[in-house]
Formats: structure tokens, sequence, C-alpha cells
């Protein structure tokens, strides 16, 4: 199986902000529903075909904002050598300075710091040492496991909306203006001229579609940290409804008249 081309036609859902009637949300029901699930360290290849055991974190996670990195520097204070692979190389350069986590990319832009190519969080494959308790990947992820939380708490904005995508539009309708916020796939194409440079990417990749829940169940945690519980809740509806719809008429045999995710339609065959 293989990567599909992106630029397929989607299922869409729009609904009122349930608190705040001039936000609408539209978000793709195609994705929401399809069977996406991460698959690093089981079958991803890594964007990079030389660096397969990085995922998508060779270039290191660009920040959101000062809040965002300010929340991940809170949660590296907590990171021990036991844990973090490079962790005495973020170590401040003087008593009591902060922690050297972050750089800046070509444009100015503050980001993760790259250390041996990749991301300074990212315990490499065959990382060992006296006490080590985790495995390879990212350090962050492993503090939240370890401490049961969410890795929503621990990890940048970009690392745990990903492959989610939150964008937004404006629409006029008349002399009323209305915000939408979109959510979506962060497919190849969301990247850019950069995406072409990925050798893979997973999002419509039929070796990544093989989860058990959908995408708005396994990922409800972030979705709600992307939309709020109460537009959560009433997308869940619209989503329970339409994969009951789908599992219907595949029982039945019936053509089916949504559109489903193709990476999801081909990894059942």
């Amino acid at each position: 199986m293989s990567e599909l081309k992106s630029g397929f036609a989607r299922d869409w859902i729009e609904f009122a902000d349930p608190n705040d009637e001039a936000e609408i949300f539209k978000c793709d029901l195609t994705w929401l529903t399809s069977f996406w699930t991460c698959i690093y360290g089981d079958g991803c290849k890594g964007v990079f075909a030389d660096r397969p055991n990085d995922g998508c974190c060779t270039e290191g996670a660009m920040y959101s904002d000062e809040d965002d990195e300010e929340r991940v520097m809170k949660a590296a204070r907590d990171l021990t050598p036991e844990m973090w692979q490079f962790y005495a190389e973020a170590q401040p350069k003087k008593s009591g300075g902060k922690l050297q986590i972050s750089d800046k990319d070509s444009d100015g832009e503050r980001k993760t710091k790259t250390i041996q190519d990749s991301c300074i969080f990212l315990n490499r494959k065959g990382y060992t040492a006296p006490g080590f308790t985790g495995s390879f990947g990212c350090v962050l992820h492993h503090l939240a496991e370890k401490e049961n939380r969410h890795f929503v708490d621990t990890k940048p904005d970009v690392c745990w909306q990903l492959p989610l995508r939150r964008s937004f539009e404006t629409r006029e309708v008349g002399e009323r203006e209305y915000s939408i916020t979109v959510i979506g796939e962060y497919e190849r194409l969301a990247w850019g001229d950069g995406g072409e440079d990925f050798d893979w990417y997973c999002t419509s990749n039929t070796e990544a579609h093989v989860g058990i829940k959908p995408v708005y169940i396994s990922n409800r945690t972030e979705l709600i940290a992307l939309m709020g519980q109460d537009a959560y809740d009433i997308l869940a509806r619209y989503c329970d409804a339409r994969s009951a719809a789908i599992a219907d008429l595949e029982k039945r045999k019936l053509p089916l008249f949504v559109i489903q995710h193709p990476a999801t339609l081909a990894a059942k065959k």
C-alpha cells in the first residue's frame, strides 16, 4: 500500500459555536471519521528517508507563541538525566539561567533547538544509560505518560495538534461577518512547498489508517483543546451518526453516499 494523492473531495459539516453565535465551526467529517492513527515506532518511516526513526521530529518544533514556549520550558524542568538523552546539552550556561531548549529558524521564528540533526527532545533509537526509564521518541511525551497526564500539557502546540489542523476563515454575508474555525487534516498540501520535500507522510498513507477508533474519538482530548467541550460534543454527535450510517451501509453492501477517506478505504482491502 502507499500514500494516496492529496486534494480529494471531502464531506464537511458546519455548525454554530454554542457559546458565540458569530462563530462557526467547519469540520472535515471525512478526516475525523477516518481510522488514521500515529504509527511512530510501529511502521512510521519518518518524513526524511535518511532519518527513519525521527518521525516528524527532525527539524524541531515551531512555537505558536510565547505561552507555548514557556509551557514547554516548564515541562522540561521536570525532566531528569535518566529520562532525557540530551539533558546535559540543555542545561543553562549560568547557574539559575534558563534551559537551552530553544533556537530560531532562518526567518527568526522561535522553535525547539535541534541537536545532532533532530529535535533536542527526541531520544534517539538505541540510546541507553544507567537508570534510563524511557524509550526512543519524544521525551516530553514520555514525561506525560509517566505523570499520568496528557501530552497536550507537555509538548509544543504543533506537536500535539498534528495531524489535526485548525485554521481560520472569514465569511461575509451581507453586512454581517462570521469567523469560521476550520478543523481538518494537516495533509501534505497544508505544509506548502515544504510538504513536497517529505520523503514519506502519514495522513493519506494506508499504512497509518489502521486505528482501532476513528480520529474524533482517538484524538478527543486534542479536539477539545482546539474547539472547547461544548463544540466538541456537537461534533461528536455528527461523527457518531456518520460512523453508524457508514457501518450500516457497509453491512448491507449498499452504495455509499458519503465520502470516506480513501486511505482508510484502501487499508480495509
